[in-house]
């Protein structure tokens, strides 16, 4: 440490000026005697000697730069009391939230470091997801009149907290240079009036007011630029002990001075032992740092004697905190070397899935969650090793550049489906809003409906588009069938006064006589059909008054003796014409489909009692079978009768459909 070379200064005996002065030319005489001696030393012994004196000095310059950093503003003493954080492994909004609790803090200058790593590490991610942005910018927009625009809410709100800490700090730092400058000078001119003071001419106890009166004036005159410190410092203490060296003081006041100054740097020395041993480095090097403050800046000299010894001692104590502190820097050296190999391997695995090809967006979505998640990981794997950091983030930046690049080529390809998608899209809009207003209901809601199933089987449209085109598509859709809602709830009043009315008619069929007269009473029955079917429709909760009517039917067809074919066709068409007044296309359908089933049903019955005839007229037996045969044979004439009803009701449905 310089100002302790300083302070090994010839011995203060207390002899008069002359005497001191003699005795300094013995010791330079000795000193040129020594030095003869040792003129020679061998190149091994030298180099050991350098190399203690470069160990110890390394660990003193380490506290002596640090002291001369919180001498300058104080403030930055407080910096050791916030834990500094791994800031890379936080994620955006962490670092936001984080920027906020420090800034409020009043102290600025104590969380100046920390707030610089925020910021670069909040840049590194922010910088990261715009590249990203504008690439899938571009790869879905290739007009390059269109310009890229990302707005990240988050980045307003960390620029709005930085730019309160740096206003902070540049207050602070006009304040804190002012008053350095106006330190420095005052600190100067004291070393100016120290030099003078050595002046046998003057009054010892006047002297000694002076000095004493020059040594609060150093304690209060506040902090200066760091860069001056260690220089000012220095000067100070040399001239402080030539003061004590060079004038002639009283023996045993000095005596008592260098005591008492020996005793507080012992009690150093022996809380620096402690510091040794202490579990929590960091905390001891923190306290050994303001000792060593102490010791220059509070404490004045000892005699010569002791001088070389208890710095040696100091010296010695502080480098093995020094080396435990290298040993714990080592180890998180360590711990970032396992970082960079967990991070060289999530940059390898982006790289494999920048190359692994899929053919389906649900496959990729796999794909990007998967990237997302080891992005995730990277942040989170704490330092690499500062050497190596730029290196590391560019390698991380170049493997999800080239996965999005695989990523976008693959959409771009699938660009061109969805704009088909949007344009089929765009006619089924046309089409509906074309029939919003129809009032054919019978013959447009099919229609309504059909587009809607069409729109669902369209694949994906591009997404600055989808959800305008779907609002337009689905008004045009709800406007149609809120009127269809309408439509039926006017029909529904008119359906129950038809129920009404049939149900009153059903009293009037009930006490309807035949006549007798086979076609007189069948022209009644056909009225009464057409009187019923004339009150039209009926709701369809209440449609089993339709099977009361039929059963009255069946009585009558009964009591008037038609023939079963032309009282199933009556029927029949009374079934039918109620189906198509209902306007119930599925079940026509589905009448249609069960008739035709029933018809190849008694074909393929047909058929098989034919082939049973012809087995049994083969027999040698024939004539014994007759019995058999005739009764196959009126099973195939029913079976043909029924045959033909079947056929007629089918031709009536298809007839139906023609009309």
């Amino acid at each position: 440490m310089l100002e302790e070379k300083n302070d090994n200064l010839h011995e203060a005996d207390g002899k008069s000026g002359i005497e001191v002065n003699d005795s300094i030319q013995n010791d330079a005489t000795e000193i040129s005697n020594s030095e003869t001696v040792v003129e020679n030393p061998t190149s091994e012994t030298q180099e050991t000697v350098d190399t203690n004196e470069n160990v110890h000095q390394e660990a003193l310059d380490v506290i002596t730069n640090s002291n001369a950093e919180e001498s300058e503003d104080e403030t930055l003493k407080e910096r050791h009391d916030i834990p500094m954080q791994d800031y890379n492994t936080f994620s955006l909004d962490a670092l936001v939230d984080e920027l906020k609790k420090l800034v409020n803090t009043d102290k600025v200058m104590s969380v100046k470091d920390h707030i610089e790593e925020i910021k670069k590490a909040f840049l590194l991610q922010y910088h990261h997801l715009l590249e990203e942005k504008k690439e899938e910018f571009l790869a879905s927009n290739p007009d390059p009149n269109e310009e890229f625009e990302y707005h990240l809410p988050l980045k307003l709100k960390f620029d709005e907290y930085y730019n309160v800490f740096r206003d902070k700090r540049n207050n602070h730092f006009k304040h804190l240079q002012t008053n350095l400058k106006t330190n420095l000078e005052t600190r100067l001119a004291i070393v100016e009036e120290l030099k003078e003071l050595i002046n046998p001419q003057e009054n010892i106890k006047d002297t000694l007011k002076h000095f004493n009166e020059l040594r609060e004036r150093w304690k209060n005159a506040g902090a200066i630029p760091k860069d001056k410190y260690n220089h000012v410092w220095n000067n100070y203490h040399f001239h402080v002990e030539n003061f004590y060296d060079y004038l002639h003081l009283d023996r045993e006041a000095r005596d008592l001075d260098f005591k008492h100054n020996l005793e507080l740097k012992q009690k150093i020395i022996a809380r620096v032992e402690e510091l040794v041993n202490d579990a929590d480095v960091n905390k001891s090097f923190r306290e050994l740092q303001d000792l060593h403050r102490i010791w220059k800046e509070e404490i004045g000299p000892v005699s010569k004697e002791h001088r070389d010894t208890i710095w040696n001692q100091f010296s010695e104590l502080t480098k093995k905190i020094h080396d435990k502190r290298e040993v714990l820097f080592e180890n998180q050296r360590a711990n970032e070397q396992q970082n960079l190999e967990v991070k060289k391997e999530i940059i390898s695995k982006i790289e494999v899935l920048g190359t692994e090809k899929v053919n389906s967006h649900s496959q990729w979505l796999v794909q990007i969650q998967k990237v997302e998640d080891l992005r995730n990981e990277f942040f989170a794997a704490g330092k690499v090793p500062s050497e190596v950091n730029e290196e590391t983030w560019a390698a991380f930046k170049t493997a999800v550049r080239n996965f999005n690049a695989f990523k976008n080529s693959f959409y771009k390809d699938i660009k061109k489906d969805q704009n088909d998608n949007l344009n089929k899209k765009l006619a089924l809009v046309a089409k509906a809003k074309e029939l919003q207003e129809s009032t054919d209901f019978q013959a447009t809601t099919p229609v309504m409906k059909q587009i809607q199933e069409e729109w669902k089987q369209i694949g994906h449209v591009p997404k600055k588009y989808s959800d305008k085109i779907w609002k337009e598509f689905k008004d045009a859709c709800n406007h149609y069938f809120d009127k269809l809602k309408e439509h039926k709830s006017e029909e529904n009043s008119e359906e129950v006064a038809a129920f009404d009315n049939k149900k009153a008619y059903l009293d009037t069929l009930r006490a309807f006589q035949l006549t007798g007269d086979h076609k007189t009473d069948l022209d009644a029955i056909k009225a009464h059909i057409e009187t019923w079917k004339g009150f039209g429709k009926v709701p369809f909760s209440r449609r089993h008054i339709e099977g009361k009517f039929n059963k009255i039917l069946d009585a009558l067809f009964e009591k008037l003796s038609l023939s079963k074919k032309e009282s199933e066709m009556m029927r029949f068409a009374n079934r039918i014409d109620s189906l198509s007044d209902s306007n119930d296309t599925r079940k026509l359908d589905n009448e249609k489909i069960f008739i035709m089933r029933k018809i190849e049903e008694v074909q393929n019955e047909i058929f098989q009692l034919e082939n049973n005839i012809q087995f049994f007229t083969n027999t040698k037996n024939a004539k014994k079978e007759n019995s058999i045969v005739t009764e196959v044979r009126k099973n195939i004439a029913i079976h043909k009768e029924s045959l033909e009803v079947w056929k007629d009701k089918l031709k009536q449905l298809r007839n139906l459909g023609q009309e």
